[in-house]
């Protein structure tokens, strides 16, 4: 598969990298697009308060120059969080998406966005500060009328990060479990 990875609002980390190799080991072929131009933040209000200096505006631009070379391939969209939110937005408006991989993180949904039988798959903490019960159950039936076809994996006692070694939310039970599902998941693509 062919796999554009965002990262979160931590930046381009050495953990971004590494689930980039993972993924490489498994034999796709993934490109790691570097939104923050070489800044990264140790805390996310740090990082979050970067991207609003950005601008959700500029934060997309970035993402879709990033993708537009190699979207024509069908791309699987994937993010950490911040860039999680950025691959939705991305697949849900590229009609060649192959796949959607959503680690940490989900988005708003416009009422008119299609995604026919878009494979989507959604790996969260649970409970997860930043993804509410509330807000995932909304999310899921708004994500249902796109006609994606949606599973989602939910991680108890895990924190928002937790597939982040570098984390204090990093949970590595979690993290393999969660590695092993997406995995799959990209194979059956």
């Amino acid at each position: 598969m062919n796999i554009m990875l965002f990262h979160s609002s931590g930046g381009l980390t050495p953990a971004v990298r590494q689930a980039a190799d993972r993924l490489r080991e498994a034999g796709h072929e993934v490109w790691t697009p570097d939104l923050f131009e070489g800044r990264t933040f140790e805390t996310a209000e740090e990082g979050m308060a970067f991207q609003e200096e950005l601008g959700k505006d500029e934060l997309l631009k970035r993402a879709v120059l990033a993708a537009a070379p190699y979207s024509e391939r069908g791309l699987v969209y994937a993010g950490f969080s911040l860039g999680a939110s950025i691959a939705q937005t991305l697949a849900l408006g590229d009609d060649k998406a192959r796949g959607l991989l959503l680690l940490h993180g989900t988005s708003d949904i416009a009422p008119n966005a299609s995604a026919d039988n878009l494979p989507v798959q959604l790996h969260v903490a649970d409970p997860d500060p930043y993804e509410t019960d509330d807000w995932l159950n909304t999310w899921y039936l708004q994500m249902g009328r796109t006609g994606a076809d949606m599973e989602v994996h939910r991680y108890a006692g895990a924190g928002h990060l937790y597939t982040d070694p570098d984390s204090p939310d990093y949970d590595e039970e979690a993290a393999e479990a969660t590695w092993r599902v997406a995995l799959g998941f990209l194979d059956s693509l």
